[in-house]
């Protein structure tokens, strides 16, 4: 178990493969297009808390977000499939593709569901979700996002004070996205009882 909560050295991770994921690009739930670029005027990022399938359903009803999908970033192996990933031998985290409109929804509103609903200073893992999979993470899409991540980060953890850890989050440039399995793709609303590994401190931003 403790070897899954270390990263995989980049020159052992698993050979992937050249063959992108096959998905139906039509979101379950509002009928847009999952694949297609983020529309003009609109920015994406790519978020990690833990378990997708929760984070994907907090997004996806959150007024001003465009489209969602779920699949994997922050690692080495090319186009890898689940399996793989839980294996710890990717460097992958499981991560939400979140694309919205600025102008109905900040990112610094966003970011405040992001950081409240989940425990940032867990490392690698969320709870009893455990291994390099489950990082908190925000893979962002230009400066400004990165600028506003900080410092959103800073306030949060100004918040949290001496009750909890410093905050682990990655909070890096976005590399490159692969989509989950279809099964996957909002996979809460196709399975209404399944599980939801969404959690949080307890602490809001106020």
């Amino acid at each position: 178990m403790a070897g899954k909560q270390t990263m995989i050295d980049p020159n052992l991770a698993l050979p992937g493969r050249e063959t992108p994921m096959v998905i139906n690009p039509t979101h379950f739930v509002n009928q847009s297009n999952m694949t297609a670029p983020a529309p003009q005027g609109c920015e994406e990022v790519l978020i990690g808390m833990g378990c997708f399938w929760g984070a994907e359903r907090l997004f996806w009803q959150l007024d001003g977000v465009i489209t969602t999908s779920v699949g994997y970033s922050g690692g080495f192996t090319p186009n890898p499939t689940y399996d793989e990933v839980c294996t710890g031998n990717t460097g992958h985290t499981e991560v939400v593709r979140v694309v919205f409109d600025p102008t109905r929804l900040s990112f610094d509103a966003l970011l405040e569901k992001f950081w409240e609903r989940h425990d940032p200073t867990q490392g690698m893992r969320q709870g009893n979700d455990i291994g390099t999979q489950y990082r908190s993470a925000l893979y962002l899409f230009s400066d400004e996002q990165y600028q506003t991540a900080i410092a959103s980060k800073a306030r949060y953890e100004a918040l949290l004070g001496d009750q909890f850890g410093t905050i682990t989050t990655d909070i890096l440039p976005a590399g490159t996205y692969y989509l989950a399995e279809e099964y996957h793709q909002q996979y809460l609303a196709k399975n209404p009882d399944g599980y939801c590994g969404l959690g949080g401190t307890g602490v809001c931003f106020i």
